[in-house]
């Protein structure tokens, strides 16, 4: 197991992200293309299909989810999936077309990102949209991220109680912009000083 896996479960949503578009070609309408990333988006948030990585994920955006790079992104990826930790539900809004390039915004309900509103690049290739990378907060509550990773560490049981507590406490106490380092940036490392800081 990764040690981001086990720090920084946020993450573990981002990696279950894909199932294949339906449909969808180069000469598409807007519209068509609108449909398609969010079906793109509302039915890989739940995909629990290994497959659905190198189907609907970019290189780049396997390795900003994960720790690895190139073929071991996609192998960590892959491996996740299944881990339970997917999203009940997303709503995607915002979409906006610029040929082969589109961004949109997903709120996720439950999860590790419940309740955040983060938002997608998405590129197109070979007919097919895919996420390429997280770009940052449309919407941000740190309470319920904060919430959301107190109850996966109570679920893991690796931590005490105290020392969930003394986590929960050290995050409250992040900025945004340290936030998105998390989630955005693949940057662990506040949350481990954190983490570091309550086992003490």
């Amino acid at each position: 197991m990764r040690k981001h896996k086990l720090l920084i479960p946020f993450f573990v949503l981002v990696l279950a992200l894909g199932l294949a578009a339906c449909g969808g070609g180069g000469d598409s309408t807007s519209s068509d293309a609108d449909g398609e990333i969010e079906t793109v988006i509302e039915t890989s948030a739940t995909s629990t299909d290994p497959a659905s990585c190198a189907e609907t994920q970019t290189l780049l955006f396997m390795e900003q989810t994960t720790d690895e790079k190139g073929s071991a992104a996609e192998k960590a990826c892959e491996e996740d999936v299944n881990d339970g930790s997917n999203p009940e539900s997303v709503s995607v809004t915002n979409i906006e077309v610029d040929g082969e390039a589109a961004t949109a915004d997903a709120k996720f309900e439950g999860g590790d990102l419940g309740d955040q509103t983060l938002t997608i690049a998405l590129v197109e290739e070979e007919g097919e949209w895919k996420l390429n990378e997280f770009t940052g907060f449309a919407s941000f509550d740190p309470e319920a991220l904060t919430n959301g990773l107190v109850e996966q560490l109570e679920e893991e049981g690796e931590a005490d109680a105290e020392v969930i507590s003394c986590i929960a406490e050290g995050m409250e106490e992040l900025d945004e912009s340290e936030y998105e380092e998390l989630v955005v940036e693949n940057n662990s490392q506040p949350f481990v000083e954190i983490a570091e800081g309550c086992q003490e």
